[in-house]
């Protein structure tokens, strides 16, 4: 993949304002999931979490979260 093209699902990192839409939570909700080890989180230089939307996608499907 060259460095200028778009990021496929693959590897997208969502922020957990991101992830908290697409599960209706708050942010800090997400937050505490990821510490209790219910979601896959990366973190950056910054120290901040970012979530793979694959896994994200993934957990909401077998969740059964309803998609608006």
């Amino acid at each position: 993949m060259s460095p200028d093209a778009p990021p496929s699902h693959a590897d997208r990192l969502m922020t957990p304002a991101e992830v908290a839409e697409l599960f209706r939570v708050t942010p800090k909700t997400v937050t505490r999931w990821a510490e209790a080890g219910k979601l896959p989180a990366i973190r950056t230089l910054g120290g901040h979490r970012r979530f793979p939307e694959r896994e994200v996608l993934r957990i909401r499907a077998e969740l059964d979260v309803p998609v608006e």
